[in-house]
C-alpha cells in the first residue's frame, strides 16, 4: 500500500523509508509540510501517511486538519510522529484528525503494528464502500435484464428532458415492446420467456450509444432515452433496434424462439411545455399503432399525439400550437 512519510530530518526520513520498504510498503517521501500536502492532493494519493508533528511550512497538525476538511475523497489514515508524549499533546493531535500516533524515537515493532492496523482499517473501509456502491447499483437495476429499472429510467428521462430544455437540443424517446411474450410463456414456459427478455435486452443494449440510456419499463417493455437525437435520427435508431432483435431467433433449452419487437418513437427538437410523462405517453400511442399494424415495425409519434398529451396538462386557452411546441415532429 502506498504510504507517505513526511519528515524534515533527512536521517529519520531515510530510516523510516528503509523500514517501510522492508515491510512491503510503497513509500513516497516528503521533506516538509508543503510537499506532503501537495502529494496528498494528488489523484492517486497515498492512503496511509506518517506525518512529523513539527515540520517547516506546514506542520503535521495543520495537514491533519486540512485532510479532514476535504469532502468526497478516499479516507487517509494518518499516524502522527512526535516527540511530545504528554497526554494533552496526544489529545490535541487526535482532535486535529490524526488516527494514531508514535512517539520519537520510534520503536520499529510498534510502528509496524500501528501501520498494519491502519492498513486493515483502510482496506475494510474500501470494502464497505464497494459493498454500498454494489447495493446502490442493484437497487437501480432490473434483476432479470440488468438494465435500469422502471423508476431509474424515468428519473434519467426527467433529467434529460430538463437538460434538453435548457440547451434547446433535441431528445428522442423509444418505447419497445417484445411481441407475443405471453404466447412464448404459454408455449415454452416462463423460463424461456425470461431468456428471450434477457437476450432482447442484451441486443438492444449493444445498439446504444454511450450517451443513451435503456431501461426495462414494464414486463415486456423497454424504454430508451436518446439525447441529441432528432426525428430522422430517432427513426434510424429505432429501425436499427428492430433489426437487431429480428436478425435471428433466440436459442433456449426448449429450442429456437423467434423474437420481434414493436417500437413507438417520439422525437422533439423543442421541448417547451413538454415533460417526461407526455413523451412516454406519446411514444406509447405510436407503439399501439405499431401493434395494430401487425407488430415488428416502427411507428413515429405525430404532432397530434404530443399535442393531445400537452393539452391534458394545460388549460385549453394555454395549449401550445403544433408550430411552436412540436417543431421537428414528422407530419402524419
Amino acid at each position: 500500500m502506498k504510504t507517505l512519510i513526511a519528515e524534515d530530518d533527512p536521517t529519520s526520513r531515510r530510516t523510516l523509508e528503509a523500514f517501510l520498504v522492508k515491510w512491503g510498503y510503497e513509500v513516497v517521501a516528503a521533506p516538509g509540510g508543503e510537499e506532503a500536502w501537495g502529494i496528498l492532493q494528488g489523484h492517486d494519493a497515498p492512503r496511509l501517511a506518517i506525518l512529523d508533528w513539527m515540520m517547516p511550512g506546514r506542520d503535521g497538525l495543520d495537514i491533519c486538519r486540512s485532510v479532514r476538511q476535504r469532502k468526497g475523497r478516499p479516507y487517509i489514515y494518518i499516524i502522527l510522529l512526535t516527540a511530545r508524549g504528554q497526554k494533552d499533546d496526544i489529545v490535541e493531535g487526535l482532535e486535529a484528525g490524526a488516527d494514531d500516533y508514535v512517539t520519537k524515537p520510534f520503536d520499529p515493532h510498534e510502528l509496524r503494528a500501528r501501520l498494519r492496523a491502519g492498513r486493515r482499517i483502510v482496506e475494510l473501509q474500501d470494502q464497505l464502500l464497494q459493498a454500498r456502491a454494489t447495493l446502490r447499483n442493484q437497487a437501480r437495476r432490473d434483476s432479470l435484464t440488468d438494465l435500469w429499472n422502471h423508476w431509474t429510467i424515468l428519473a434519467i428521462l426527467d433529467k434529460e428532458v430538463a437538460r434538453a430544455s435548457r440547451s434547446q437540443s433535441p431528445l428522442a424517446v423509444v418505447v419497445a415492446d417484445l411481441d407475443r411474450l405471453k404466447a412464448i410463456n404459454d408455449t415454452y414456459g416462463q423460463g424461456a420467456g425470461d431468456a428471450v427478455l434477457r437476450e432482447t435486452a442484451r441486443r438492444l443494449r449493444g445498439a446504444m450509444r454511450t450517451c443513451d440510456a435503456l431501461g426495462r419499463y414494464g414486463a415486456d417493455e423497454f424504454l430508451a432515452v436518446l439525447p441529441g437525437c432528432d426525428p430522422a435520427g430517432a427513426a434510424r435508431s429505432a429501425e436499427g433496434f428492430r433489426m437487431r432483435v429480428d436478425r435471428k431467433a433466440v436459442e433456449v433449452r426448449e429450442g429456437l424462439i423467434p423474437a420481434t419487437i414493436s417500437l413507438g418513437v417520439v422525437a422533439l427538437e423543442n421541448l417547451r411545455d413538454v415533460n417526461a410523462e407526455m413523451l412516454v405517453r406519446a411514444a406509447d400511442a405510436a407503439l399501439f399503432r405499431a401493434k395494430i399494424a401487425g407488430r415488428n415495425r416502427v411507428e413515429l409519434a405525430t404532432p397530434g399525439d404530443v399535442e393531445k398529451e400537452v393539452s391534458k396538462d394545460l388549460p385549453e386557452s394555454d395549449s401550445p400550437s403544433s408550430q411552436d411546441s412540436l417543431s421537428g415532429l414528422p407530419s402524419p
